[in-house]
């Protein structure tokens, strides 16, 4: 099945999103959020699985990557609020009226904080390798990209994509997939500003305390799909956690790493269409 590319604008930002082909009435979309530096192109073999299981799939590319706009910091303050707003503005658009969510990795916070504050959009969520617990960091390979004259040359080097996406997945990925990653760094400076940008806006140590606490006494049904082998996380610290402090369910992908939906779609699609069929 392939899945449909569309674009929408939005209170002047243009947004690019996939989507499965059939909306299913009876069941809540599965709306997939993107980390640093991927875009909703890494969700296309999960929502390919779970439309076959009958469910109906978006995955929009956050603003400031992939194929969605590239303003200025003078047209869009890429903060954990501006994103919020823009996606809350986004699923309007769309119609989506409610939801479930699904996040990973360096952005995925994005969307905790976004289920957190807009509980009557946000049904069930479920995390995927994204900064959860005080004291996580954005790891160097990332960090580099914030820095004056360094980031500015790094982020304009498509090759970027390559070794953060497979020194985090841990695998090789194909060379169309990376062609797909790449091509945005490719067609206008204005993707590595963006990048640059974002990073510099995570602001990991003020938010984090009060995301944990949250997520914490969080109700609602959700769900931690981790890959054990992230490097740049605290797998067992953050499983102790989740299992002695939370009422929320833990699943482990063993071998997968940072971007576990890259190579392990097979493992993680039955997952969501158990957990999200309940």
């Amino acid at each position: 099945m392939k899945l449909l590319e569309k674009k929408i604008t939005v209170n002047g930002l243009e947004w690019f999103y996939r989507e499965t082909k059939t909306k299913v009435e009876k069941r809540l979309p599965i709306v997939f959020l993107h980390g640093l530096p991927s875009q909703s192109f890494s969700w296309c073999e999960v929502m390919t699985k779970l439309e076959a299981a009958n469910f109906y799939c978006v995955a929009p590319d956050w603003i400031g990557s992939g194929f969605s706009s590239f303003p200025s910091t003078r047209e869009f303050d890429y903060t954990a609020e501006a994103l919020q707003t823009a996606l809350k503005d986004f699923l309007n658009a769309i119609e989506i009226e409610r939801c479930h969510l699904v996040v990973q990795g360096y952005l995925g916070h994005i969307g905790i904080l976004f289920a957190q504050n807009y509980p009557e959009l946000c049904d069930r969520l479920v995390i995927l390798n994204s900064p959860v617990l005080p004291g996580s960091k954005v790891p160097f390979k990332m960090k580099q990209w914030t820095i004056p004259f360094v980031g500015d040359m790094l982020t304009q080097d498509p090759l970027l994509v390559d070794r953060t996406l497979e020194g985090g997945s841990g695998f090789v990925i194909s060379d169309g997939n990376l062609d797909v990653y790449r091509k945005p760094f490719l067609t206008t400076s204005a993707a590595g500003r963006a990048l640059m940008a974002v990073t510099k806006k995570l602001d990991l140590k003020t938010v984090l305390p009060e995301l944990s606490e949250k997520l914490k006494a969080r109700t609602e049904p959700t769900l931690f799909l981790w890959g054990m082998e992230d490097a740049w996380l605290d797998n067992d610290g953050l499983k102790n956690w989740v299992k002695s402090e939370t009422s929320h369910k833990w699943v482990s992908l063993d071998e997968a790493k940072h971007y576990p939906q890259e190579h392990f779609a097979e493992a993680i699609a039955p997952e969501l269409s158990k957990f999200l069929a309940g």
